[in-house]
Parts: C-alpha cells; sequence; structure tokens
C-alpha cells in the first residue's frame, strides 16, 4: 500500500517546520516542491522530502505531482506564500487539477488582489478606508489628494507589510512612489499601487476556519512611517461585546469574499467608527500566531487545517483559556550581529514558552522596513494578562545584542 503524502509548496522559516511535524503526527510523509529548497533549513535539518521545481510554472507543478503519484498516495496539497500572496491561487489549482480538498481558486485570487478584495467588501457594505489604484506617479499623487494626507501606499499584491508605508506629506509620498515604481521595489507584474486613508486605530486581528471564528488577537508595531510588528496577543483585550462585532465583521468578509472552505487571517483597525478592515488574508496568519493560539485557546491550527486539506474533519474547539503573547526583537540599525547574549537566562523565566533568534552573530543585517526587520522572539504564556506581560518584559531584560556599523564608502574596515 503506498504511504500517504502531504505536498507542501515552498516552505516558510516559521511555520514550514510546524506543517512537517503536524503531517508527520498525522501519520503523513511531507514533500516539499521548492524553487530553492536549500533555503529552508529544516527540511535538510530534519531529513524531509525535497524537490526542486519551478513553482511559479503550474505544468511543471503538475507534472512532479503525477510523477510523485506513481509513488505515493497524494492525500492532500497545500503551500505558502512568500512574498506573494497570488501564490495561494497556484496550490487552490493544483487541489482542483488533481481532485483534491481545497479552496476556490476564484475566490483566493479576488483575495489576493488586495484592489480587487476592497471592491468586494465595499460592495457588500463591509467597513474599509477609502482607496484608490493608481499606477503612475500622477495617479498617486491624484489619489492622495482626493483621500487626504496621510495616507497608505502598498503594492496591491504582495504580503508582509513589504513595500507599504505611510506617507505623512507630499515629500514621503514622491519618495515612496519613486521606490515602487522606478526599479528598486521587485514586481512580479504590472505596478499596482493601492494608495489608502490612514485608519487610525488598535490593531485587531482574526483567525478563521471555514465560516467559524477560532481566535482573535491584537499586535503592536514599530512607530512609523513602515509597519514592522514587535509584539502579538491571543486573545485580544476586548470587551465581550467587541469580540462579538469584530466575530460579526469577520463573517461578512468571509461572505463578501466567497471564502467558505479553509482558512483566513482578517485584520482590523479600530477606529472612531468601529472596526476598519485592512486586510483579509486566505490563509493561516504566520510567524508566531500558530503558537499563541494554541498556548491561549488549545487550539493546534496547523494540525487542523492540514486534516481539512486531506479530507477529515477538524475540531475547533477551545480547550483551555490563557493569555499569550510574542514580543519581536527587531534592530534600531544596520549593521553586523556581533553578540547574542541572555537567551539561555531569558528561557529559563518560568512561563517563558520560547525564545528563538532567527539570526546568528556576525551577520549582516540591512533593514526593510517591514516584517524581515524582525531578527528573533520571545514567547510567553499564563492565565492572566497582566502575568503574561510580566513574564515577557522580565525575559526582554535578560536578552542583549550588539550591532557594530557598516562602515562608510571609503572608510577602512
Amino acid at each position: 500500500m503506498p504511504k500517504r503524502a502531504l505536498i507542501l509548496v515552498e516552505g516558510h522559516r516559521n511555520s514550514g517546520p510546524l506543517y512537517v511535524q503536524a503531517a508527520q503526527r498525522l501519520g503523513l510523509h511531507p514533500i516539499t516542491l521548492a524553487a530553492d529548497p536549500a533555503q529552508y533549513d529544516y527540511l535538510a535539518e530534519e531529513s524531509i522530502e525535497a524537490i526542486r521545481v519551478d513553482t511559479d510554472n503550474f505544468d511543471a507543478l503538475t507534472h512532479v505531482c503525477s510523477r510523485l503519484r506513481a509513488t505515493y498516495d497524494i492525500a492532500g496539497i497545500t503551500g505558502f506564500a512568500g512574498r506573494d500572496e497570488s501564490f495561494y491561487v497556484t496550490v487552490a489549482k493544483l487541489c482542483r487539477h488533481f481532485d483534491l480538498p481545497g479552496p476556490n481558486p476564484a475566490s483566493i485570487a479576488r483575495c489576493s488582489d488586495k484592489f480587487t478584495q476592497r471592491q468586494f467588501l465595499a460592495q457588500a457594505g463591509v467597513p474599509v478606508p477609502a482607496y484608490r489604484l493608481a499606477a503612475t506617479a500622477m495617479e498617486v499623487e491624484s489619489a492622495a489628494a482626493e483621500i487626504g494626507l496621510p495616507v497608505i501606499l502598498k503594492p496591491a499584491e504582495g504580503s508582509g507589510s513589504s513595500g507599504v508605508r505611510l506617507c505623512r506629506d507630499m515629500d514621503e509620498l514622491a519618495e515612496h512612489t519613486t521606490y515602487l515604481l522606478e526599479g528598486m521595489y521587485i514586481w512580479r507584474s504590472s505596478p499596482k499601487i493601492l494608495v489608502e486613508e490612514f485608519a487610525k486605530g488598535p490593531f485587531y486581528e482574526t483567525v478563521t476556519m471555514g465560516d467559524a471564528v477560532i481566535a482573535d488577537g491584537a499586535a503592536d508595531f514599530d512607530p512609523p512611517p513602515h509597519f514592522v510588528p514587535c509584539a502579538s496577543m491571543f486573545p485580544a483585550p476586548l470587551t465581550e461585546e467587541e469580540h462579538e462585532r469584530i466575530a460579526d465583521v469577520s463573517l461578512h468578509c468571509l461572505q463578501a469574499l466567497d471564502l467558505g472552505w479553509g482558512p483566513a487571517n482578517i485584520e482590523f483597525r479600530w477606529t472612531k467608527r468601529g472596526p476598519v478592515v485592512i486586510e483579509v488574508n486566505a490563509r493561516l496568519p504566520g510567524w508566531t500566531a500558530p503558537q499563541l493560539i494554541q498556548l491561549a485557546y488549545g487550539v493546534d491550527i496547523v494540525n487542523e487545517h492540514i486534516k481539512l486539506v486531506i479530507g477529515h474533519e477538524c475540531d475547533l474547539r477551545a480547550t483551555q483559556s490563557h493569555i499569550s503573547a510574542a514580543r519581536f526583537l527587531v534592530p534600531e540599525r544596520d549593521g553586523i550581529l556581533d553578540r547574542i547574549e541572555g537567551v539561555i537566562l531569558a528561557a529559563a523565566v518560568p512561563g517563558v514558552v520560547e525564545v528563538r533568534f532567527y539570526v546568528e552573530p556576525e551577520t549582516p543585517i540591512v533593514r526593510k522596513g517591514d516584517d524581515r526587520d524582525r531578527i528573533g522572539h520571545v514567547i510567553a504564556a499564563s492565565p492572566d494578562h497582566t502575568r503574561t506581560e510580566a513574564i515577557l518584559q522580565r525575559a526582554i531584560d535578560l536578552i542583549g545584542w550588539s550591532i557594530t556599523p557598516l562602515p562608510l564608502r571609503g572608510e577602512k574596515k
């Protein structure tokens, strides 16, 4: 009898190992298809089968999967977005091609284009910021004038806050428009910029599976103009009425976008007019969110997603009620990371679940103004909000690192 395999298209530094481990616990053989498997360290470390293939080429992917079917019983296919949310459209098409459980490719496509997504949400009466689509510097300037400064400029496709910036005046608007349109930002297709109203207020998110809201959380960011996450917490510190309100808006989003299958991650700002939807991602949240949700609610969302992918029934019922939180370690300048200390001491603090650096000493640090700027995290959990925050702060205070500035051009090292 052939071994049952789970196909993982590409990988992810944080979520990838969770999917591999969950697949193995479910008795599946994980196989990663990637353009460059070597970029995912965990594949070699765990001796995970990996195949090099052009993951932008649908025909190449179907060819590899067809060849694998001669040896394995392919139970399901899923994947990771990397820097481009539209990548999930390819995964959805693969599921449909091989008659496997998966989302509707058309629903994923309308969600991955932020402008199209906004149109569907606005037409359904979901509260969203004012927005315009622009392809030239003149159109950007005109859109910003109509909406009113400050505005957010962002690529209409992408993820991880890449290319996203708050523009507070015309100089910042012109500077970031030049960055996006004149070759410094890498586009996968013709440039499309979303110009949107800056929705001021605390950031919240919900995580859904099918038509069920599993969890809600809060996050904080480093100071603008960029949006680099520095903290995350589940559940969000909201009243019962506020929890219900963002859950209702979340379900309204799913209906508007026809996202009736699989996971979604919906981001909000709570403004003067209540929760305003910033973005709907047709996937699970990345980074520490799966761990935080399991610690807070007792629900392993990666495990339950894989069960859905292979055609099994999910169990999304909460089995505990804790407060979990993460602090992200973000450098304040570019340079060479020459020292990391205090990790063992921080990890020994009662209530700390994980202390992790993503980089080693002697690594060059070049900040990009998005989630790639994070160099590590600390996770803690307890039954109480105040206690969890105190645990995190105690651990953070024990951690130290230093960055030697890069020499200026012409200076001797």
